[in-house]
């Protein structure tokens, strides 16, 4: 048998434990590559199956997002449409509200204006022997025929009578005021004296009892123009001055209150009434006379009768 010296001993036994270092280097790389390789199999499990979760949740957000547009887009278009409603009636509303403050702006002006102003009178209505007019002016002296005596007039009215009476002196016709405001003891006076002079009869075709008289009022006045030697008469229907005023009288509100064949009182060409711009124009329109028109017509121009 061969036999080794000690260094060849010692060789070989450094040898075997290298080779067995080696194997046992090799078994434990193995066991660890099979472990990682176990693990790296189970992450790829686990990211597979996260990718199919959060595919799966994507898709389920995405419906879900989708779907809340849709309510929201619905939503909105329902919001849109009641918001649009909602306009609709406020404008409607707005609409009632300008009707009713227009109504109330028409009742305010009504609180403030003497209904009496526009009602029939000369055998009709009554004015009682109290009534005066709310506010009366003097007619300016330069304006009256006889400066000697003070004619007062309704102080809404008079703007109306000096703008005429001006106008017509630019057109080179002459009209003074002969007889304004009377009350209710001047009209039974008048209305006295007459009955002395010419009779009961004769006196009540051409004057009005006390509180039948448009002169009450303060609106109505008996106009003159020179040339007529200071009386009212008929014959002031064939001046130039009435004939202005047949043709222009109404664009200042006045009327002639007694026209020829009136059911009142005879013929009276000087005495004009004022009733306002509104229904002076209708009436001189229409062609009709005051006393003809139904009265419920006629108050229907009262809220109007000083504008």
């Amino acid at each position: 048998m061969k036999s080794f010296t000690h260094e060849q001993k010692h060789l070989i036994i450094g040898f075997g434990i290298v080779g067995a270092v080696i194997v046992a280097v090799a078994v434990y790389s193995l066991i660890r590559m099979n472990i990682l390789s176990t693990r790296i199999n189970g992450l790829s499990s686990e990211i597979t199956t996260l990718n199919s979760d959060l595919a799966s949740t994507t898709a389920s957000l995405k419906a879900t997002i989708e779907q809340s547009h849709i309510t929201l887009s619905s939503a909105l278009s329902a919001e849109q449409q009641h918001v649009g409603t909602i306009q609709q009636q406020l404008g409607g509303f707005q609409n009632q509200v300008g009707t009713l403050s227009g109504t109330l702006t028409t009742l305010q002006k009504l609180s403030k204006t003497d209904p009496e102003l526009l009602k029939k009178y000369s055998k009709v209505f009554f004015l009682s022997d109290n009534y005066v007019p709310a506010r009366l002016s003097e007619i300016p002296k330069a304006n009256e025929y006889n400066e000697n005596k003070q004619l007062l007039i309704h102080t809404d009215v008079l703007p109306h009578v000096l703008s005429m009476i001006n106008d017509a002196a630019s057109s080179g016709v002459t009209l003074y005021a002969f007889s304004a405001y009377r009350s209710f003891a001047e009209q039974r006076a008048l209305k006295g004296e007459y009955t002395v002079v010419y009779g009961a009869g004769t006196a009540n075709s051409f004057s009005a009892d006390q509180g039948y008289s448009e002169h009450q009022l303060g609106t109505a006045l008996d106009f003159i123009t020179p040339g007529l030697g200071g009386v009212l008469e008929d014959t002031f229907d064939g001046t130039k001055a009435y004939q202005w005023m047949t043709q222009n009288a109404y664009k200042y509100g006045f009327i002639l209150s007694y026209p020829k064949n009136n059911g009142y009182f005879v013929y009276e060409p000087w005495h004009w009434r004022f009733v306002g711009i509104k229904l002076a124009t209708f009436l001189h329109t229409q062609n009709k006379n005051f006393y003809d028109v139904d009265q419920r017509t006629i108050d229907t121009y009262l809220v109007d009768i000083f504008d």
